[in-house]
């Protein structure tokens, strides 16, 4: 046997010394004073950039948002009157909205104005058409049998009314009550009509196709605070001076 090595055996061995240098320089050696793993699920201190686990008591583990209160965040302020009611009531009917909500957590004020506006139209509506099946399901029994009269004696005398809504500029609570469990809100509406009566032979007698009235009409609805029917009616009319 031979004391020499092949060449290939003499090739493997540089290369072996070569690789063991390389992840030496690449890896190192360890210390004692590696520091440990950083867990990706806590949160690094703010002040002294120790690691703060969930779960633990951190000084502060609240992220606070630009603009937050340094309060109760889980319990913001209660909106003023004025944030709640203010852009569609009186300040006078702002108790009585309270007590309403109060009774009725259905109760929201905007689409209560809303309905009221689109009932004013439909009540305009149907007077002047003399639907008394429209006018019954939207008023209360004693304004209907007003409103009920007054067609009556209408068609009596052989005349017709016909009226256009130019615009209906605002929609107001003036005011609103909680008694006996039935709310009661009266609303304002400011309104611009074109109305006119014919008679029996179509002539005009009262109005005119181009004159535009201004209108004010104080209109009360009422409801059961909490009944399942989630209807108000007309229960009383009036207008404004």
């Amino acid at each position: 046997m031979h004391d020499t090595f092949d060449i290939t055996t003499i090739i493997f061995a540089v290369l072996a010394i070569f690789v063991l240098y390389k992840l030496k320089s690449i890896l190192g050696t360890r210390t004692g004073e590696e520091r440990p793993p950083v867990n990706p699920f806590t949160r690094r201190g703010a002040d002294d950039g120790k690691a703060v686990t969930p779960g633990a008591a951190p000084q502060d583990n609240v992220i606070r948002l630009p603009g937050a209160a340094q309060g109760d965040l889980a319990h913001p302020a209660a909106p003023t009157d004025e944030e709640r009611w203010g852009q569609l009531a009186d300040a006078d009917a702002f108790a009585g909205l309270h007590a309403i909500a109060a009774a009725d957590a259905s109760f929201d004020a905007r689409p209560f104005v809303d309905g009221a506006r689109a009932a004013y139209e439909m009540i305009v509506g149907a007077f002047a058409r003399g639907d008394r099946e429209s006018l019954r399901s939207l008023l209360a029994p004693d304004v209907f049998e007003s409103f009920s009269a007054a067609i009556g004696a209408r068609e009596a005398q052989g005349e017709t009314v016909e009226t256009t809504f130019v615009s209906i500029d605002k929609v107001t609570i003036a005011a609103a009550h909680l008694r006996d469990g039935a709310a009661q809100i009266t609303v304002r509406f400011a309104s611009r009509l074109i109305t006119l009566t014919r008679d029996r032979s179509g002539a005009i007698v009262d109005g005119g196709v181009d004159r535009i009235v201004d209108v004010v009409d104080v209109w009360t609805f009422a409801r059961q605070a909490g009944a399942r029917d989630p209807n108000w009616k007309l229960v009383a009319t009036e207008a404004a001076h």
